[in-house]
C-alpha cells in the first residue's frame, strides 16, 4: 500500500497486452495485403488465358432453293481477345420460327460452296472464306467468315422468321453463341 491509503496499480502489466494486440493487428493486415496482392498478381498475370470469341453477323443474304428448302448465307466478323487460339470445333444455325418452333440447319460444305453461289445468283458473290472445322481464330486476332445454311423451311418462313442462333464450339470445350434477326 501507498502513503495515501491506495493500493499500487502495476499499468505495465495492462499495456503488455495492448502491445501485442496491436503488433498482431499490424502482422494481421501486412499478412492479408500479401495474399491479396498474391491474389491479384495470379489473376492479373492470367488473364489472357481464358478463351472467348466475340463477334457479330455483318449480314444476312437469303433466297429460296426450292418451294420447300431455303438458304441463309451469314457474312460474320469473329474476334478473339485472349491469347490462345480459337480452333473451331463444330458449328451449329438453328432458325427460331414466329411459331415458336425452330429448325436445324444443315451446313453447305465449303467444297460445295463455288455451286451455291454460281448457281444461286440471287445470293450475290462470296466475300469471305467459309467457317468450317479446324478453322482458327488467331490470338488478338480478327477474322472475317462466312456460314451457308439449308433450311428445310420454305424461303417465307425463314424471311418472317424470329431470329437466327449461331453456336461455335472450340476444340477445348468454350462455346460461342450470337442470336441475329433474318431481317
Amino acid at each position: 500500500m501507498s502513503a495515501t491509503g491506495r493500493e499500487s496499480v502495476n499499468y505495465s502489466a495492462i499495456s503488455a497486452p495492448a502491445k501485442m494486440s496491436k503488433q498482431l493487428l499490424i502482422l494481421f493486415g501486412v499478412g492479408v495485403l500479401v495474399i491479396g496482392l498474391g491474389v491479384f498478381f495470379i489473376v492479373y498475370g492470367n488473364r489472357g488465358s481464358h478463351l472467348e470469341l466475340k463477334g457479330n453477323i455483318l449480314k444476312i443474304r437469303t433466297g429460296a432453293l426450292s418451294d420447300a428448302d431455303s438458304v441463309a448465307v451469314l457474312d460474320m466478323r469473329l474476334e478473339n481477345p485472349s491469347d490462345v487460339p480459337f480452333v473451331v470445333r463444330e458449328v451449329e444455325v438453328t432458325l427460331n420460327k414466329q411459331d415458336g418452333s425452330s429448325a436445324t440447319a444443315a451446313l453447305i460444305a465449303k467444297s460445295d460452296i463455288h455451286q451455291l453461289f454460281q448457281f444461286n445468283r440471287f445470293l450475290g458473290d462470296p466475300y469471305n472464306d467459309t467457317l468450317s472445322i479446324k478453322d482458327q481464330v488467331p490470338p488478338h486476332g480478327t477474322v472475317d467468315r462466312m456460314i451457308a445454311a439449308r433450311f428445310d423451311v420454305p424461303d417465307k418462313d425463314l424471311e418472317n422468321a424470329r431470329n437466327l442462333h449461331v453456336s461455335i464450339q472450340d476444340m477445348d470445350g468454350p462455346l460461342f453463341e450470337i442470336t441475329h434477326s433474318v431481317k
